[in-house]
């Protein structure tokens, strides 16, 4: 079966539509056909040719005066009996496009002649036989009247389409919206991808992502059994809307699509590139973080149609506590600007891919790299952006990429503008995200710091906050004061505080880890 995908060469807008008109199969319901016994004698997928209008002629050169896509009833009185003479006559009604054939048999053929069955079955063209006598204008009453309520239908379908497409586009509705509303409309999954096959944001209706996403550039390349359409304005075009396989539409699939394209390709002029650059990292950022996903397959489907590959690649994530957009936009331009060589911890060429978007006030940026980052190229990126940098473990697969953002996220709370550290280097943390909620460590931390927590609600204290600059900075009280942002006397009176509440002594290596162990498990 020909793929739907369209050919962009020619933008043809007066096609027809054959969506809303009635298949062969359809036609055989009727009533008034049903009175004459029909007779499948050639069916199959020749059933599901649309009708779009029914000719009534006996003549064996009806052909001439057919314009495609009729159904022809005829008693044949006026067709040759000759074999190689019905094979020219089934010949020419196929090159006319005809839908099908019902043929009333009678005087001229009692049965239906061999060679015309033979010979319609050859060209895929529908035959029924009507064993007793119907009323041809009955049949063609009735068929009328089915075609012009689905055109009518059809009618009334295009203008809610064109209803609900113009209040998407006067709300300024977002790209992820049009397709996912579309996706409604046409009971299938559609994805909006870029020229370059990238695929900018997909709702997949009851498909799972890996199903409709593993592979995409190279599925979309063939095209095979999708139905595309351009999003462009103005002489550019910026992507394609593909739709994947879905029942039809009675506006037809296609009126659909390009509905939506156009909606699209007026937001992207309202709103710029940047808003399909940003949907991207967002939906993948908010599945990989609240684990908006069905598995490693899910996400790994995801990032490969975003432009991030996965087999044989190095893997990362990499979060900035309070970061915003710009922050993120500097992140992400500062490592892809490794990609022109020379960053490797190898000292060898670099391909790396990132994308990255705000969540929950963190940046958070995922990475693919032929190898490892160098810590040069990420304090550089730090730089640039401003922000502390939590850089997680190097991974090889999706799964562990998935497991290392607990971590990492932990690590970026307590990182200072500038600062970068890597999960790796903080063997604590680690332990604490892969003990996950284990009770015992929440009744460790509760226990811990219970007698700090509620001196903090009771004063609108922060001691916590300050038993966290002394964890973080074991070897310096200097430094300890500095990251707390108190004054060397001010900062050693809550250290005396926070001893007597405890009744612990924070000079003792082992008290300290264990209070940074009740820290990390409390997330505070």
């Amino acid at each position: 079966m020909p793929a739907d995908r369209q050919d962009f060469a020619d933008n043809r807008t007066d096609r027809p539509d054959a969506a809303a008109l009635p298949r062969v199969r359809d036609v055989l319901d009727a009533e008034v056909l049903l009175r004459g016994d029909p007779q499948v004698l050639v069916g199959g997928d020749a059933l599901d040719a649309p009708v779009r209008w029914v000719h009534v002629s006996d003549s064996d050169q009806v052909a001439q005066l057919l314009d495609g896509g009729e159904l022809l009833l005829t008693t044949a009185a006026g067709w040759p009996g000759a074999d190689a003479a019905l094979r020219g006559v089934v010949d020419s009604l196929a090159d006319a496009g005809i839908a099908g054939i019902v043929m009333e048999l009678g005087a001229r053929f009692p049965v239906a002649p061999p060679a015309l069955v033979a010979a319609c079955r050859s060209r895929g063209l529908a035959l029924i036989a009507l064993e007793q006598v119907v009323k041809f204008v009955a049949v063609t009453e009735a068929v009328h009247r089915r075609i012009i309520a689905g055109q009518l239908e059809a009618l009334q379908e295009r203008q809610s389409l064109h209803e609900l497409f113009t209040g998407l586009t006067l709300r300024g509705a977002p790209a992820d919206t049009v397709v996912r509303e579309t996706a409604r409309v046409l009971g299938a999954p559609v994805v909006l991808e870029t020229l370059g096959r990238e695929v900018v944001t997909a709702d997949m209706r009851d498909a799972t992502v890996s199903v409709v996403l593993t592979d995409w550039p190279a599925r979309s390349r063939i095209g095979d059994g999708l139905l595309a359409v351009p999003v462009e304005a103005r002489g550019v075009r910026w992507g394609t809307l593909v739709a994947l396989p879905g029942p039809a539409h009675p506006a037809g699939r296609t009126t659909v699509l390009e509905l939506a394209a156009t909606a699209l390709a007026l937001a992207r002029l309202a709103d710029g590139p940047e808003a399909w650059a940003e949907l991207p990292a967002r939906e993948l950022v908010d599945a990989v973080v609240n684990g908006r996903h069905t598995g490693a397959d899910d996400v790994a489907a995801r990032l490969h149609a975003a432009g991030l590959p996965v087999r044989g690649r190095v893997l990362s994530v990499l979060i900035a506590a309070g970061a915003d957009a710009a922050d993120v936009s500097a992140l992400v331009a500062a490592i892809g600007a490794a990609s022109t060589g020379g960053a490797s911890t190898s000292g060898r060429d670099l391909d790396v891919r990132a994308l990255g978007a705000v969540h929950g006030g963190d940046g958070v940026v995922l990475v693919s790299a032929s190898v490892s980052l160098a810590a040069a190229l990420l304090r550089r990126a730090s730089e640039a952006s401003g922000v502390g940098l939590a850089v997680g473990p190097d991974v090889a697969t999706v799964a562990e990429l998935l497991a290392s953002v607990r971590p990492t996220r932990l690590l970026a709370a307590r990182l200072s503008a500038g600062e970068v550290r890597r999960v790796d280097d903080r063997p604590l943390t680690r332990l604490v995200t892969e003990l996950g909620d284990d009770h015992r460590l929440q009744e460790h931390s509760e226990r811990m710091l219970a007698p700090l927590i509620r001196h903090d609600e009771q004063h609108d204290g922060d001691l916590v906050r300050v038993l966290r600059a002394v964890v973080s900075h074991p070897g310096s009280r200097t430094a300890a004061a500095a990251a707390s942002h108190l004054s060397r006397s001010v900062f050693y009176q809550r250290i005396a505080l926070i001893a007597d509440l405890l009744g612990a002594d924070l000079d003792d290596g082992e008290t300290l880890s264990a209070l940074h162990l009740a820290l990390l498990a409390s997330g505070r």
